[in-house]
């Protein structure tokens, strides 16, 4: 039975994620803050082995005891999906919150990067695995209070870019997907909890839902494995790259 290890998995990406890979009969480690929303989890597939954790991947420590002490039988782990991020704030740089930015930095690259450090090692050592990481668009297109959020993602799209050149030699994958206009809890999150103004941003829109990037990214673990998909752009029809910005003096 195949193990997928899932970051962020009580809400959004995480949780439809955990959802796919446990009806295809893979076992689970999943992770995240809210231990009612794992338990939930496992509550809808008792039959599928589940090793829930409550776990902030911004506690580098707790990190590292958590990949050291997992149960024998979920030791080997041959998807890791690197979901939980966040973004926090619209406001310009200038205005923006510091506890917001650093709050986002250890979040979407230090707890992302922390982790997959621990255990890149078991899998070169098995030669196989595949690192899966939750990028977004904002990591390519800049748009006005983006600011840290989408520079934390662009940080997502090159490591994932370089952890293919180290692992050249293993028969590790790596894949980044990069979501556009989605809609889960990322916005109320980001709004610090203004679930109105959140739901504002969907108006008059059909965005990605979480069921959808859990059938892309359970499609990109199921290819045969000769084959990368180093990334996956996604975005809903409704969306697409805005023209530059240029300010005009009056």
């Amino acid at each position: 039975m195949k193990t997928a290890l899932i970051t962020g998995a009580t809400s959004g990406f995480g949780l439809a994620c955990g959802r796919r890979f446990a009806r295809e009969g893979w076992q689970l480690i999943v992770t995240g803050r809210r231990e009612e929303r794992l338990q939930e989890l496992a509550d809808e597939f008792p039959d599928t082995p589940m090793h829930q954790v409550v776990l902030d991947i911004r506690e580098v420590d707790r990190v590292k005891d958590f990949v050291t002490s997992l149960p024998e039988q979920f030791a080997k782990v041959d998807v890791l999906l690197n979901n939980a991020g966040l973004a926090l704030g619209v406001d310009p740089a200038q205005q923006a919150s510091l506890t917001d930015w650093d709050t986002m930095v250890d979040t979407n690259i230090k707890g992302l990067y922390h982790l997959t450090r621990q255990l890149l090692p078991a899998m070169v050592a098995r030669n196989r695995g595949h690192i899966i990481n939750m990028g977004s668009v904002a990591g390519t297109y800049p748009y006005p209070g983006g600011n840290v959020y989408g520079a934390s993602k662009a940080f997502v799209r090159q490591f994932s870019r370089n952890l293919l050149t180290d692992l050249v030699n293993t028969r590790i994958r790596v894949t980044n997907i990069e979501p556009g206009l989605s809609q889960t809890e990322f916005s109320i999150v980001r709004l610090h909890g203004d679930a109105d103004k959140a739901e504002s941003i969907y108006q008059g829109t059909d965005p990605i839902t979480g069921n959808d990037i859990a059938e892309i990214v359970y499609w990109v673990s199921s290819m045969p494995p000769h084959i990368n998909i180093n990334s996956v752009e996604v975005m809903p029809v409704c969306q697409s790259c805005g023209p530059f910005l240029i300010h005009r003096d009056a």
